[in-house]
């Protein structure tokens, strides 16, 4: 159930209630792949620097460990040690990422592996039977991410699919749901909505899939290629025609002035790899911009990353100390960025449902996106 608690203009603030907890919206997910977090970082790390949904992924989890292993040891939060709400994505868009091996039809994609290049069906039916084998709390409906730019054509032809697929995902969530052996029978289901930069499909399959009265609503397809002021622009014209009283999920989304904006245009959920895969790389993220401690100019830095910030590495570590593990290629350095950059996400998300209970959401973002301009200079 979805319990909006305020508005500031088109910013919602809202309460997701799910079997496994109650999320408090907006929300950013935090993404483990392969129900882990790249950079050696514990559910127990997760649940001290405020995360609130875990984000895996249906078809590596599939091809590895395999699905029915995770159902047999009793779904995906008792496999990774982790009780508050999960998503799962439905693998369409690894249908997208692996263009080059892969056959669409309507029945659903034949593609390759990526580790062992063994052959793969996945449809809508096979997709949700995955989900629910993972027995996450949200599962995402099957679809296709179209490439970008493709022609009219192309995009009108597929985002019909990915709508007769969508009640096909519905039907067999529904069957799936009623049966005694399922692990989660109250698993969730949201629809995705599609159509590249075409407004005019974007509004109709937006049009067609509220129809449906679904969980929850997904905007897919967008920080593919184009450009911010496009993907803002498709925010603007798809949201409105998405239901209010449903969470709105903006997917692969993305970073923090693309949070803040995004925000201001009614989405509720985001997950992206930008924080994990930059923390990794040593790419830190603070309030004046993103700090690469590569720099030499830390080598003597004995400040922590961001003055003030309570996440466990500035509690303890110096820029200097990180900076010399990261040269060392020694894993703690790789980790303790990670943990910061996941803090910051999940502490900005806390900084927007404050802004937005308080009714100032607009001067908070800008407030906010000059801070993240100066980049890193302070």
């Amino acid at each position: 159930m979805y319990k909006l608690l305020k508005k500031d203009g088109r910013a919602k603030r809202a309460e997701f209630h799910t079997v496994h907890g109650v999320i408090q919206t907006p929300v950013f997910m935090n993404v483990g792949t392969v129900a882990a977090i790249k950079g050696a970082v514990s559910t127990a790390d997760l649940e001290e620097i405020g995360t609130q949904v875990e984000l895996s992924n249906t078809y590596h989890l599939h091809v590895r460990p395999g699905d029915h292993i995770v159902r047999q040891l009793g779904g995906l939060h008792k496999f990774m040690s982790w009780d508050r709400p999960i998503l799962t994505d439905s693998g369409g868009f690894q249908v997208f990422s692996l263009a080059g091996l892969r056959k669409i039809k309507e029945e659903g994609v034949t593609f390759q592996s990526h580790i062992d290049g063994h052959k793969i069906f996945m449809g809508p039916e096979e997709s949700m039977q995955i989900q629910s084998n993972l027995a996450s709390t949200i599962a995402m409906a099957f679809d296709e991410c179209a490439p970008h730019p493709c022609t009219r054509e192309y995009m009108q032809n597929s985002v019909e699919r990915t709508t007769r697929w969508l009640l096909r995902c519905k039907a067999e969530m529904d069957r799936l749901n009623s049966l005694p052996d399922t692990i989660n029978r109250q698993q969730m289901l949201f629809g995705i909505n599609q159509g590249g930069t075409f407004e005019d499909i974007r509004i109709w399959h937006a049009k067609e899939i509220s129809q449906l009265k679904l969980d929850g609503y997904a905007v897919g397809g967008l920080a593919v290629g184009e450009s911010h002021e496009e993907m803002y622009h498709i925010l603007d014209v798809t949201v409105p025609f998405l239901p209010e009283d449903k969470p709105t999920y903006l997917m692969g989304v993305g970073t923090p002035a693309n949070i803040l904006e995004a925000v201001d245009r009614g989405v509720d959920f985001f997950d992206c790899v930008y924080p994990t895969r930059n923390g990794r790389h040593g790419h830190v993220y603070t309030n004046y911009g993103k700090l690469n401690l590569f720099n030499a100019k830390y080598e003597l830095d004995d400040r922590p990353i961001e003055e003030g910030c309570q996440c466990p590495t500035c509690r303890r570590y110096s820029r200097a100390y990180i900076r010399h593990l990261l040269k060392a290629k020694e894993m703690l350095g790789m980790r303790l960025c990670v943990l910061h950059n996941l803090y910051f996400y999940n502490h900005l998300m806390e900084e927007i449902r404050g802004a937005i209970d308080a009714g100032c959401y607009g001067e908070f973002k800008q407030q906010k996106l000059a801070g993240f301009a100066m980049g890193g200079q302070k």
